[in-house]
């Protein structure tokens, strides 16, 4: 397991000056999330990762996992964030409710520090986007995870596409091509689309998407980007817009 410490973005106060700080657990595939964070986040909000094997080949029944989840908790828990997300939308709602549930509770067991989990912020993220019914992009192998969680939370999945790419390769697909499928599967029944993974260029479509349907947008990465500043921004204040991230960060309060 490798820990990578906060990388400043462009516009970031030095790390000693975050006023508030966020502790992800990505899976030790994804090569996307810490980039995407420290170029989106805010200015004075401080981004830590730990790496555990939880997706991609890595990927098995939550037990067998427990363990390396509570040591990735441990050590983020040593740079005092405010509360620790588990940040990985396959995974966690592959789980259902019950076993996302379990993962909040081993962060929270090892650590004493509040958990998140991707699922639920991007279930917020719909909710609040009023997005009952709607389109499901992914680089994944099967969606069927990811449409039995969104069922039980009463939400329906019109169309889904389903890449079949190996987490490796999850990247090569580009924003531009994300946004050409999107018109493609788009109808005048759906509310939005789902772009789910957080190891990907789905971020970076979000605007060109939501220009081409005049439909919201909603992302693994960008929601619990939208989570955490939502819950944070207090101590982030004053916030300068984010349109680069859609219509979701327009709803803050």
């Amino acid at each position: 397991m490798n820990v990578a410490t906060t990388v400043n973005q462009s516009n970031a106060v030095p790390l000693a000056q975050a006023r508030a700080k966020v502790g992800l657990i990505i899976p030790s595939v994804n090569t996307y999330s810490e980039p995407q964070f420290n170029h989106f986040a805010p200015e004075g909000l401080g981004i830590h990762v730990a790496r555990a094997r939880v997706a991609g080949p890595w990927k098995r029944p939550l037990p067998d996992m427990a363990g390396e989840i509570a040591d990735a908790a441990k050590l983020l828990s040593d740079a005092h964030p405010d509360f620790i997300v588990f940040h990985c939308t396959d995974t966690s709602m592959t789980q259902g409710p019950t076993g996302e549930g379990r993962i909040l509770d081993i962060v929270r067991e090892a650590t004493g520090i509040d958990a998140m989990a991707t699922s639920r912020l991007v279930l917020q993220a719909l909710q609040t986007m009023g997005m009952k019914k709607f389109i499901l992009l992914t680089p994944y192998r099967s969606n069927k995870a990811v449409i039995d969680y969104l069922d039980a939370a009463g939400l329906t999945v019109l169309r889904d596409r389903a890449m079949g790419l190996e987490a490796k390769d999850f990247g090569s697909v580009t924003p531009a091509q994300w946004a050409a499928m999107a018109k493609e599967m788009d109808g005048p029944d759906s509310d939005g689309v789902f772009l789910s993974c957080t190891n990907t260029t789905q971020i970076e479509a979000i605007p060109e998407i939501e220009r081409l349907l005049g439909k919201p947008v909603v992302n693994s990465n960008q929601a619990v980007l939208w989570g955490c500043v939502k819950r944070l921004q207090g101590s982030l204040a004053p916030l300068k817009p984010m349109p680069e991230l859609g219509r979701l960060m327009q709803h803050l309060n």
